[in-house]
């Protein structure tokens, strides 16, 4: 189903595919997103989340940093 890995360019309403590809790897769980199913990222990380799930994770890691 996954073949290859594309390199992405995160924007606050959209993303660009920079290389070919039809997966991103999940920042935090390492999953495989399938771009189709890509609807969650951190334009400032430059990263692909999962679900809401992981991105939540992210932001409350994030926010203890601070």
């Amino acid at each position: 189903m996954f073949k290859k890995l594309a390199k992405i360019k995160y924007l606050p309403n959209n993303f660009k595919v920079i290389q070919d590809g039809d997966h991103v790897i999940c920042a935090v769980s390492g999953k495989k997103i399938s771009l189709k199913n890509l609807t969650y990222w951190n334009v400032d990380n430059q990263e692909p989340y999962y679900s809401y799930v992981e991105a939540s994770i992210k932001r409350e890691e994030l926010s203890k940093k601070d």
